[in-house]
């Protein structure tokens, strides 16, 4: 079994982002020269989370509203840390922090619209992101 591992960095702009991260990770793939196997993607950080959706702009909206209304910024328990960012440990819950993905023929095997996207929930600082890829 072969393996590659790279790493993204981020550092946004706002607080909140949402990233297209597909062509990363099919570059991954492809440096990889595994043929037949799977992509670890994960969020290295407990405020950011990694999700397979469509890459339409009302969606990532759609996405941004919901996951506000689900866990909106406020005061949580979290903030008697010195932390203010109880809300974004709660989203990365809901979008979850990694997902797997197959590899067919060398290269990721993704739906007709699916996008690989990194979501920031406490930005304006360093954050990573790894790319693990493992197969034959």
């Amino acid at each position: 079994m072969k393996s590659h591992t790279e790493y993204l960095t981020f550092n946004t702009r706002k607080r909140r982002e949402y990233i297209n991260i597909t062509d990363k990770v099919a570059d991954a793939v492809s440096k990889s020269s595994v043929q037949e196997g799977m992509a670890l993607v994960s969020a290295m950080h407990i405020t950011a989370g990694v999700w397979v959706n469509d890459a339409e702009d009302g969606l990532l909206a759609d996405i941004d509203e919901w996951l506000e209304k689900l866990a909106p910024y406020g005061d949580y328990r979290h903030h008697r840390t010195g932390e203010d960012n109880g809300d974004a440990h709660l989203k990365s819950l809901l979008v979850h922090h990694e997902i797997i993905l197959p590899i067919t023929n060398g290269a990721l095997d993704l739906g007709p619209w699916q996008q690989v996207y990194y979501a920031e929930f406490d930005g304006k600082r360093r954050k990573r992101v790894i790319i693990k890829v493992m197969g034959e």
